[in-house]
């Protein structure tokens, strides 16, 4: 519970924070500019606890990476950015106690 609550909370801050620096827009909008402009496409997407899309958008071949997030009927606002994107796919640690 607390660590849904925490990321719903950083995740509601994050989008109020873009949207007031003007990061937002259409969702069709903002995925088409990742596209082009930065040969991005969607790698992952999650709902947040409070009904947010979060999407993590990244270019395999240069590494870049965005993260947006959609609150519902409202616009999809870039929340992150970077680089040296690497996809994983790690297993869940051994919680034996005897490990």
């Amino acid at each position: 519970m607390f660590k849904t609550l925490s990321l719903a909370t950083i995740t509601a801050l994050a989008a109020q924070t873009a949207s007031a620096q003007g990061n937002c827009a259409d969702h069709d909008r903002v995925v088409e500019r990742l596209a082009s402009g930065y040969g991005e496409t969607r790698q992952s997407i999650g709902l947040g606890a409070d009904n947010t899309v979060v999407e993590v958008f990244a270019a395999l071949d240069t590494g870049t990476w965005t993260i947006t997030v959609t609150r519902p009927g409202g616009p999809t606002c870039l929340v992150a950015s970077g680089g040296a994107f690497q996809v994983l796919a790690e297993g869940l640690p051994n919680t034996d106690p005897g490990a």
